[in-house]
């Protein structure tokens, strides 16, 4: 399985780089945080002016700044006061929550978007290398660990360190030796969390490749149930995911084995804080060097101050989620597009003429599978490629679609190079129907508006019949409208390679491409689907990837490749008379042999 790119160094800096589109409105979601937090610590400072007023009196603070002498008018104004905080503190959590939620939901939409384009538009062989659960669990899982980071876990660590801050201002105001005191903890709790960091983050990349496996082995034993079915697997399978889920397990328990050991450590903090503030904040009152009210603010402070901080374990364990995953994304988007897009477009009409100058073409680090191939297919003309299994028959196609890029050579499309050309020109000129159907789940209207979205009833219907596949849609209840299930598993073989050839002849193509579409149908329904392809062959290019010949015989020009080489061509009465490769073949097809 191919490797994703070493991801950035710093990945969370690295995604504040890339989408600065929503900075403003991070920035705002944190001014109100910061006016919530604010409100929030109001309060406190209340119920030590509370305190104050029943203690002093006419000589309190309260007395002295709004000049009011009554204990009773006094705490009227605290209690008003204190009703105005409360409603800013309340609308304040509620804009800052929406701010920073909707920021949250907007980056996982726009990065899940991003991932999944990059991840479509990379190369088919890098998909066919890579287990699709691993790419889906990035697309999916990882940038839902994101979201969180972002929805919960940024709002916890600036409220944390805006918590920190006023407070800290209060206890300088108050006491210089509190404010030493209270604060002692905090650099034994930042030195754990910065410890605990890197500690934890081989174990969170370690739950991230587990997840990603698991993914892997469930999406394939899903997508595969028939064959587990038919090999009475399932005993084999189960034990298989029970392996990977374990393995997952074991990963996310190591994790918490580590990331719960932090808690305890920052209550015994707290408790050293808060007995000190308590004591000595105590004794000071006692002394007369402290109001007995800035004694209630600060021990309701210090509590403030520091319980939050067991939240930072917990923060701490979505911060190394969200990394890691953020780094697996932003590696995900790191991967190269190989097979680039080109700029120009065909001439209009396209007429389909085809060539293969002197192509050599392998898959990977692989050798060669294609060895100098020089073949021409004119426009308006069938002409089909046959050999056995391996030879590259299909390889030929995969150039001609781009789906892989020439190592030598070039692939022409009516003269022009296929990499110079847009997809949307190159593709679009092409009817594709693979030796692999895939349909996908919806009805068969659905399926066949892929190639031509918008098209007319009038249009589908004649594509079906053009394709043989009339009386597979008057069987099926509901007709066009009748859904095929995920992959089209409810219809045969047959019926998903009739199907899927009306599809490509509802594209009104300028070539037609087929890999052995009629490999799954029976000989009365090969004879229709050949009228039919020769029919809609009329007036534009086919290459047909066939094993039975009976199918190509009477093409144009039959190209038999042999070991990735040309080794002979003509029509099939012209080979069957040259008593080739061609002849042996069809010696073998009829019997003959």
């Amino acid at each position: 399985m191919p490797e994703l790119p070493a991801p950035p160094s710093r990945p969370l800096a690295a995604l504040w780089d890339r989408y600065r589109r929503h900075r403003t409105r991070f920035v705002l979601a944190v001014a109100v945080s910061t006016v919530n937090k604010v409100a929030d610590v109001v309060p406190e400072l209340l119920i030590g002016a509370a305190v104050d007023v029943v203690v002093r009196g006419d000589s309190s603070f309260v007395a002295g700044l709004l000049g009011v002498e009554s204990r009773e008018a006094q705490l009227v104004w605290l209690a008003v006061v204190n009703g105005v905080i409360w409603l800013v503190e309340s609308a304040s959590e509620y804009v800052a929550a929406r701010l920073f939620r909707g920021l949250s939901q907007t980056v996982e939409h726009d990065l899940r978007v991003e991932a999944y384009d990059h991840a479509q538009r990379l190369d088919l062989r890098w998909h066919e290398a890579r287990a699709t659960g691993s790419t889906l669990a990035t697309v999916n899982d990882d940038v839902n660990q994101l979201e969180r980071l972002l929805d919960v876990g940024f709002p916890a660590i600036w409220q944390t360190l805006l918590n920190v801050g006023i407070v800290g201002i209060v206890f300088a105001i108050a006491s210089w030796q509190l404010l030493v005191l209270a604060f002692l903890p905090i650099p034994v709790i930042v030195a754990a969390s910065l410890r605990y960091q890197g500690v934890l983050e081989p174990y969170y990349l370690r739950v991230r490749e587990g997840v990603a496996r698991l993914s892997g082995v469930l999406s394939a034993n899903l997508g595969g149930l028939a064959t587990i079915k038919a090999f009475t697997a399932e005993d084999r399978e189960r034990d298989r995911v029970r392996e990977a889920s374990e393995a997952y397990r074991d990963a996310n328990i190591e994790t918490i084995r580590w990331s719960a050991a932090f808690v305890p450590v920052v209550r015994v903090a707290i408790l050293a804080g808060f007995t000190a503030t308590l004591l000595v904040g105590g004794l000071s009152v006692l002394d007369g060097r402290l109001d007995v009210g800035l004694y209630s603010v600060l021990v309701f402070m210090t509590q403030r101050l520091l319980w939050p901080l067991t939240e930072v374990a917990t923060v701490l364990d979505l911060y190394q989620r969200g990394r890691a995953s953020t780094a697996r994304i932003l590696a995900l988007l790191a991967v190269p597009v190989e097979v680039d897009e080109g700029g120009h477009d065909l001439a209009e009409p396209v007429r389909g003429h085809l060539e293969f100058r002197s192509v050599r073409a392998g898959y990977g680090d692989g050798p060669d599978v294609l060895h100098d191939i020089d073949l021409v297919v004119p426009a308006g003309e069938t002409h089909a490629l046959v050999g056995t299994t391996g030879a590259g028959k299909s390889t030929l196609l995969r150039l001609l679609l781009r789906f892989d890029d020439p190592r030598a050579g070039a692939v022409l499309v009516d003269g022009v190079d296929v990499r110079t050309l847009t997809w949307g020109s190159l593709r679009g000129s092409i009817g594709y129907v693979a030796q692999d159907v895939h349909l996908f789940a919806g009805s068969i209207a659905e399926n066949l508006e892929y190639a031509r979205p918008g098209a007319s009833r009038t249009d589908l219907a004649e594509a079906v019949r053009h394709a043989a596949a009339d009386d597979v849609v008057e069987r099926l209840p509901g007709g066009l409208d009748a859904t095929v299930g995920e992959r089209g598993l409810t219809l045969s073989g047959g019926q998903r390679q009739r199907l899927a050839l009306a599809r490509a002849l509802l594209r009104r193509p300028a070539v037609l491409l087929l890999d052995e579409a009629t490999s799954a149908v029976d000989t009365e329904t090969e004879a229709a689907i050949q009228r039919s392809v020769r029919e809609a062959s009329a007036g534009r290019t086919a290459l047909v990837v066939a094993h039975r010949l009976s199918t190509v015989r009477h093409a144009d020009r039959i190209w038999v490749i042999d070991a990735g080489r040309v080794a002979e061509s003509g029509t099939h009465d012209e080979l069957v008379a040259a008593g080739g490769t061609y002849a042996g073949l069809w010696a073998i097809q009829t019997g003959d042999a």
